[in-house]
């Protein structure tokens, strides 16, 4: 997908939410889906938060990427998130 002629900038829940939708579903892989958010403009960090909820769903996050992001985390802060992801994957 490639940023959007027509696309308009709506940070609403119903302007963002069916963005992130054709987004993800116009997708091959989750950083794809997040590509595709982002190149809509406007509020790009909401519609790639949103996106990527449901390109995780469907594709799933690949490994180097989670690496990458808990690289960043604190200690504590990465406690936090394996706990949570051991609570949903249960």
């Amino acid at each position: 997908m490639h940023r959007r002629v027509h696309h308009e900038y709506n940070a609403t829940c119903q302007g963002c939410v069916p963005e992130a939708i054709v987004c993800a579903l116009e997708a091959d892989s989750y950083e794809d889906a997040i590509r595709n958010a982002i190149s809509l403009g406007g509020d790009a960090d909401t519609l790639a938060a949103i996106t990527g909820s449901i390109a995780e769903a469907m594709f799933g996050i690949p490994g180097e990427l989670i690496d990458s992001a808990n690289g960043h985390l604190r200690p504590e802060l990465l406690v936090v998130a394996d706990e949570f992801y051991s609570k949903m994957l249960a």
